[in-house]
């Protein structure tokens, strides 16, 4: 089993959000085939408590503007802002302070799993820029 296309379509909207609140390390793990209860995780990581709480609310609103609106389920971690976990079902977002990214290595975790491609669009914009002024 793969991530299903509303999960994707949640993974990779979340992910640009956080990539456009300059979260690091974006990663989306499909996880389908090891859990049950949902199919794709999100990682994000930011250098201080602000900015984790900054993607979260970047996530929260880009969700909410889909056609098909997503509320999370639970949050967790919210109060302390070096780990928070949206739970929409389809995904599980974590974001968390770098050194919490660092420490409890949830890529390497489930690194038996694929991930999900993802690229920063304002990245790729840069980069077609970038390659037609040549």
């Amino acid at each position: 089993m793969t991530v299903s296309e509303r999960a994707h379509e949640l993974a990779t909207a979340a992910a640009q959000a956080a990539a456009d609140k300059k979260a690091q390390d974006i990663v989306i793990i499909d996880v389908s085939d090891q859990l049950a209860i949902t199919d794709a995780f999100l990682l994000a990581a930011a250098p201080n408590e602000r900015q984790v709480l900054a993607i979260v609310d970047a996530i929260e609103e880009r969700l909410l503007e889909l056609p098909e609106k997503a509320k999370p389920v639970r949050r967790e971690g919210e109060r302390a802002g070096r780990w928070v976990l949206l739970d929409y079902v389809d995904i599980v977002v974590h974001v968390q302070h770098t050194e919490e990214r660092e420490f409890y290595a949830l890529d390497r975790l489930w690194k038996d799993c694929p991930q999900v491609p993802f690229e920063d669009r304002d990245l790729a914009d840069s980069a077609a820029g970038t390659a037609s002024a040549e």
